[in-house]
């Protein structure tokens, strides 16, 4: 049920971004007379239009229903600060410290919302600081103490504070521009100069762009993988001068318990702060740095 719940939202999502972009076209072309085309009939100006559309619509929709999509995905349930009271002492600390980290940088309260998981996880989406939210696990809250929780939502106001979710955004925007500008130009000469297609557009070029799509892609996920360990970086360093170096620490050799316990089910990945167990090339497609190196960076390299 969950899958196909799931399922339903990714279709649902990318039917809205196929429409939200031919309007932006439709408007575009018969209001402003701009001619946008997926090739260079037009001009290498029509096609760059195409790509920045293409590329940046999806993920700026995406993060604009990142909230939305994320509540029902994961079926979250929200925090109320009415019911405080009637929730247990964890729950409570893990409100009370995002209402206390918003306060103290003037930031709109997050929604707050726990869901029903094994794996000790917490994330933080939303499409700008004063809209976001921070959810975490079931499974983190019954195995990190207070201290630890204390550290992990730090991690995560973190993120928020420093607007990592727009930046990602904008970066992923920037990569997919030139992915489907350089694919489609680079189709068209080998089409055209290699295979001596001097009619429209031949099966060289569809090709050739479907490939090129799929190996730039992975160069420009190598770019984006690159900077988000970077991010998880200053989110420790920002955890730590949150509520304490030492929470952060903390909670961190407590997911490498878990990982070297193997509490969890061993299906090759820890989704606790989307950590990957993976090594060699394929580390170079992690979204965080291994947990030993975040917790080196943050005992020899950070000080308050």
């Amino acid at each position: 049920m969950i899958f196909f719940k799931r399922m339903f939202l990714f279709l649902a999502t990318n039917i809205a971004i196929i429409l939200v972009i031919t309007a932006i076209i439709f408007i575009l072309e018969h209001y402003f007379g701009i001619r946008i085309t997926s090739n260079t009939a037009n001009g290498y100006g029509s096609l760059f239009i195409f790509s920045l559309l293409f590329g940046f619509a999806g993920s700026f929709l995406s993060l604009a229903l990142s909230r939305w999509m994320a509540k029902r995905m994961y079926d979250i349930k929200l925090l109320s600060e009415s019911r405080l009271m009637d929730y247990d002492s964890k729950t409570q600390t893990l409100y009370a410290t995002i209402a206390q980290i918003a306060k103290q940088n003037d930031i709109t309260m997050p929604e707050v919302g726990v869901y029903e998981s094994e794996d000790p996880n917490a994330f933080a989406t939303g499409p700008s600081k004063n809209k976001s939210l921070v959810a975490v696990s079931t499974g983190l809250l019954s195995s990190m103490t207070t201290p630890e929780i204390e550290g992990v939502i730090a991690h995560e106001m973190s993120h928020i504070l420093n607007g990592d979710m727009v930046t990602m955004t904008l970066l992923q925007g920037v990569l997919n521009t030139f992915v489907i500008f350089f694919a489609r130009i680079i189709g068209e000469f080998i089409d055209k100069t290699i295979l001596k297609n001097e009619e429209g557009q031949g099966w060289g070029y569809f090709i050739t762009v479907m490939i090129l799509e799929i190996i730039l892609g992975m160069l420009a996920s190598l770019v984006l993988m690159a900077f988000s360990r970077h991010r998880e970086y200053h989110a420790d360093e920002g955890s730590a001068r949150l509520v304490g170096k030492d929470k952060m620490i903390l909670a961190l050799k407590r997911l490498k318990y878990v990982v070297t316990n193997k509490e969890i089910e061993d299906d090759g990945k820890l989704t606790a702060f989307k950590i990957h167990s993976e090594k060699g090339f394929m580390s170079l497609f992690m979204s965080h740095p291994p947990l030993d190196d975040r917790i080196k960076n943050l005992e020899n390299n950070y000080q308050l």
